[in-house]
């Protein structure tokens, strides 16, 4: 069997999950209509809304298990309060939504069923400000609440009813074995998903413009920000890209004049309608944050993520954006990238620049060199919890674990339910520390597992657990962290370990037997299928035979090609 490059594997993975669904392309040849539809749809009776969110969160532990998510607190809270600033002033902002980093450098973004909302390593990197990157989370938004995905896959339903079968019947069919086993059951026709693509429509497409643009001048952003975007993209593609690695997908749909005429058009028709409403005061970026929003978002001036626009701290956004260039990359080519630029080319000396290099130093093993970066950027601002929190890491890894451990401290007693300082602060008392700090760092963890599936805090409570001597509720956690990564089997079995045990109280056994009943309706439907996994890699040849084609696997889930493209 012809083994692919792990890339194509991540290729072949993200065309199924989103399923043609894309930011700036996918866009079939058909009239541009950008009248507002009936939000209803028939294809909203094949999956119920918890299905759906089901099959979301599914999908996101498959990209998981093929290590195509950036799981970073940090990150991830960032990403989030954007995404939920946006959603307050969207059109549905009691449903439900959820937003990840995709480990990929492609340009790109993507809707997934139960409001799941993916932006690429790669498209965060390439965004120049807040404001374009909140236009691209907007107008994926705007797909969801306008039910473009659900069309989509009615669309299909109509050219090819045995798509629309694997695509939500298998969901629908599987709702009495619950939704993990519906969604599960997406797996076994994942050949089918390849055969054909869904794709939004030009209307689609320009609809989810038009409520991404409401939707991002409500929420204080400057409404023009998605027609500079979309400007910049095809600049990219009408020149050789500067390097980057510009997606097919916007090769094969770039963006037209019309829809960059038309951005600016509604944007300009927003900025006019809101000057009536502003009056004696002109429309600069301050005042249009403090006077659009209709919704009282105002930032915690003392929050980690807190965006600073008034010189007292380096800019939030410019640091997340260097944060996910190092965390998507190898630790020590992204230390040689920041090392080669800064000091050697004019205007890459910048506060976010050095906090990248001190983070790929830190993360390669580097801690003295990043603590040398970091100390003139803390001079400059020392308020900045971000900074201050990577300097904790550095020290932590350079060896001085006292000194980190006073600025954890510091850190928590200021921002004390923060995640990524929390799990920092753990992780450091756990490593090297004591069994009563191990206690320490379990009980700071414990409260965050009831809000989180990020395995890494699960993995972190686990080991803290287990130092502790608590190994029961250390088994529990690390076999939720490999269900969290994609790997079911492997918690069952430990969870079936567990029951083993002759020491396990009333409650401790209670706790596991309901986990294991809720794992059992998923794993019986993945065996079912014969869904090769990392953990159960023995029905790859039923797979395919199943299937009635070759599926090229290398220790990570196995999908079928069909016609040999991804």
């Amino acid at each position: 069997m012809t083994m692919a490059p792990r890339h194509l594997h991540k290729r072949w993975l993200t065309a199924l999950v989103m399923a043609g669904v894309t930011f700036v392309a996918g866009a079939q040849d058909k009239p541009d209509d950008v009248r507002l539809p009936d939000l209803g749809s028939s294809a909203n009776a094949l999956i119920s809304p918890q299905e759906a969110q089901d099959y979301g969160a599914m999908m996101l532990q498959q990209m998981r298990a093929l290590d195509m998510v950036v799981d970073d607190p940090l990150a991830d809270d960032y990403l989030n309060n954007l995404g939920f600033r946006l959603v307050a002033n969207s059109a549905k902002p009691k449903d439900h939504f959820a937003f990840f980093i995709a480990k990929d450098p492609v340009i790109n973004a993507f809707s997934a069923p139960g409001g799941y909302v993916g932006i690429n390593s790669g498209l965060i990197i390439i965004t120049r400000s807040e404001d374009e990157l909140a236009a691209v989370m907007a107008h994926e938004i705007g797909h969801i609440t306008q039910n473009h995905l659900q069309r989509a896959y009615e669309s299909a339903k109509k050219d090819t009813p045995l798509m629309a079968l694997v695509a939500l019947g298998a969901i629908a069919a599987g709702g009495a074995a619950g939704g993990q086993a519906a969604a599960a059951a997406l797996l076994g026709g994942q050949g089918v998903l390849m055969q054909k693509e869904i794709n939004f429509t030009r209307k689609d497409e320009a609809e989810a413009d038009r409520t991404g643009i409401q939707t991002l001048a409500k929420a204080g952003y400057d409404p023009n920000a998605m027609a500079g975007f979309f400007q910049r993209m095809e600049d990219v593609m009408s020149t050789d890209a500067g390097g980057i690695n510009v997606p097919s997908l916007l090769l094969d749909h770039p963006v037209t004049a019309q829809r960059i005429s038309d951005a600016k058009a509604r944007a300009t028709t927003l900025i006019a309608a809101q000057k009536q409403q502003i009056s004696g005061n002109p429309l600069d970026k301050s005042s249009w944050m403090q006077k659009t929003a209709p919704i009282a978002y105002v930032k915690d001036p003392t929050s980690l993520l807190a965006t600073n626009t008034d010189n007292q701290g380096p800019n939030t956004y410019l640091l997340m954006r260097e944060r996910v260039r190092v965390l998507s990359d190898d630790a020590y080519r992204m230390s040689n990238y920041y090392g080669a630029l800064i000091g050697h080319q004019s205007g890459y000396d910048t506060p976010e620049n050095r906090y990248g290099y001190a983070l790929a130093l830190t993360r390669s093993g580097q801690g003295g060199k990043a603590i040398t970066q970091l100390q003139p950027l803390l001079g400059k601002y020392p308020d900045s919890l971000i900074l201050r929190l990577a300097m904790a890491d550095a020290r932590l890894q350079a060896g001085q674990r006292a000194a980190a451990l006073d600025i954890y401290v510091a850190l928590n007693t200021q921002s004390p339910r923060n995640r990524a300082i929390g799990l920092a602060y753990a992780n450091a008392l756990t490593q090297g520390g004591t069994t009563a700090q191990a206690a320490q760092a379990a009980d700071m963890l414990r409260p965050m597992l009831d809000n989180t599936d990020e395995p890494g805090i699960f993995t972190a409570y686990a080991r803290a657990s287990e130092k502790a001597g608590d190994t029961v509720r250390a088994g529990e956690a690390y076999a939720q962290a490999s269900y969290l990564s994609g790997r079911p089997f492997d918690a069952m079995e430990q969870l079936k370990t567990l029951l083993k045990r002759t020491d396990l109280d009333y409650y401790a056994r209670a706790r596991i037997q309901a986990r294991v009943a809720d794992l059992t309706p998923l794993v019986l439907e993945l065996r079912k299928r014969r869904v090769s996994t990392d953990d159960n890699p023995d029905g790859n040849d039923q797979t395919q035979q199943q299937l009635g084609t070759t599926a090229p696997c290398s220790g990570r889930l196995c999908f079928s090609m069909g016609n040999g493209r991804p």
